[in-house]
Formats: structure tokens, C-alpha cells, sequence
């Protein structure tokens, strides 16, 4: 099992590429060819980092919505 996760980990995208990926799939807006080509080539750590900064990016963007109305 350490073999995979070490072979997976050392997959060719970048954090920043993996970022943009992670964006497309927080819209919901990506051609099939591009999810192929990206779970290809996604390096996992990456994407579960990316994953969870975006996920808080997003709850604080919402309570500064929610704030901005409010208040």
C-alpha cells in the first residue's frame, strides 16, 4: 500500500495546476477529457490540501456575505 501512495505522490502536477482543478471541480464546470487527463496525473496530497483550503476559502468567503447583508 506504501508503494501506491509513494507512486501516486510523485504524479507530475504541480500544487498550483492541482488548485486550478480543484477550483474547476468546486464549479462543477470541466469537459470529461480534462477530468481524465487531470485524475491522471493529480498528486492526491496535493489535492487534499487544496481541497480543504478551498473548502475554508469558501466558508469565510460566505460569512462575509452573510455579515455584509446583515449588517
Amino acid at each position: 500500500m506504501s508503494d501506491d501512495l509513494k507512486s501516486a505522490a510523485g504524479r507530475k502536477l504541480n500544487f498550483f495546476q492541482t488548485l486550478g482543478a480543484v477550483l474547476w471541480s468546486f464549479t462543477g464546470l470541466r469537459r470529461g477529457a480534462d477530468y481524465r487527463n487531470d485524475a491522471a496525473k493529480l498528486n492526491p496530497i496535493y489535492v487534499i490540501i487544496a481541497g480543504v483550503v478551498m473548502a475554508v476559502v469558501f466558508v469565510v468567503v460566505l460569512l462575509l456575505i452573510v455579515r455584509t447583508v446583515v449588517g
